[in-house]
């Protein structure tokens, strides 16, 4: 890797690279947690911790805007590593000529999101650049919470189910949709939540590791898994939920759902006996009213080149799910 493209930034093959390949290479020895979107550490009890920066393009889209969505978005990853979410920093890089208004609507839905998860504000920081420097506003947003649950995917192991909590790629879709200008005729929006109130009552059954299902999609997450554990995953296609509105924008625009971000969607590997507990305590959710089991981890394998996800269809054919390459769209998040 010689230069930096915005495909290394789509959460894909690219993103794994820059990551293991020239990341983890200088700063590796520093990383607590490794592969994982949030760091474990010891202060007064369990502590949990996950920074983010948010670039996303448009502000503002069905269902949320980049004030929502940063909230969301570092609080998920904390609760993703079975932790309550309790405090978040922001800090914001705004563009000289941002109009007061829009920037005033971004906080009131901060202000929203974080009170409806129960977030405090302990830290801040404001920089203004010259106009062009960045895209109106770029936020960082570091969250904080306290450890309940042991969850990282170093615990995954042979026979674990794989439960996705709900349907995929609508986020993904509503952004390509405004991006692109394409008129839906229907109330398609994005699934941006925060993901704690749904996962909240499953702490205490058996979960190996969790992970929200953001840049690559669900193909993403599962290929990372695989890499990290060295295992292989098996997939059933068909019981993979997708909204006919994601699958329409997927038909028009050319688009593999598997890889489309979502911002309120998890996935879990966890023991067969425990998945049945698991679904009806998601279920009972309106975050997961459409949880099910899409597959199980397969086998153990050797070495990382023999980690892979296999997709199932009903006919009985099998094919890999590709790690995602390349930049489907830019700032997704």
């Amino acid at each position: 890797m010689k230069h930096i493209t915005l495909s290394c930034g789509s959460g894909g093959l690219e993103s794994y690279k820059l990551i293991d390949e020239v990341i983890y290479e200088i700063l590796g020895g520093l990383i607590l947690d490794m592969h994982e979107d949030a760091g474990v550490y010891e202060g007064k009890g369990r502590m949990a911790t996950s920074t983010d920066s948010y670039v996303i393009s448009p502000l503002v889209f069905p269902g949320g805007d980049i004030g929502k969505l940063c909230v969301c978005g570092s609080s998920n990853d904390v609760a993703m590593r079975g932790a309550k979410p309790l405090y978040m920093c922001l800090g914001l890089i705004l563009e000289e000529g941002l109009d007061v208004s829009l920037l005033k609507q971004i906080l009131y839905s901060i202000k929203q999101e974080a009170r409806k998860g129960g977030l405090r504000i302990i830290s801040g920081d404001t920089k203004v650049v010259p106009k062009g420097a960045v895209d109106k506003i770029f936020i960082n947003t570091t969250a904080f919470g306290e450890v309940v649950s042991d969850w990282r995917v170093g615990r995954i192991q042979e026979g674990d189910d794989i439960i996705l909590s709900a349907p995929i790629g609508a986020h993904g879709a509503v952004i390509f949709c405004e991006r692109n200008e394409i008129a839906l005729q229907s109330d398609l929006q994005s699934d941006c939540a925060q993901l704690y109130p749904l996962i909240e009552s499953v702490h205490n059954c058996e979960i190996h590791t969790m992970r929200d299902a953001t840049r690559g999609g669900l193909s993403a997450v599962l290929n990372e898994w695989c890499r990290a554990a060295k295992v292989e995953i098996s997939i059933n296609e068909e019981s993979v939920p997708i909204l006919e509105q994601v699958s329409g924008v997927c038909e028009i625009l050319g688009l593999e759902a598997l890889s489309l971000a979502n911002e309120g969607v998890c996935v879990m590997a966890l023991p067969a006996s425990e998945s049945k507990e698991v679904l009806a305590k998601l279920r009972a959710h309106e975050l997961g009213r459409h949880a099910c089991i899409i597959g199980r981890v397969s086998k153990r394998v050797q070495n990382i080149e023999s980690a892979r996800v296999i997709l199932c269809n009903q006919w009985g054919g099998k094919r890999y799910m590709e790690y995602p390459q390349g930049e489907l769209l830019p700032r997704i998040c």
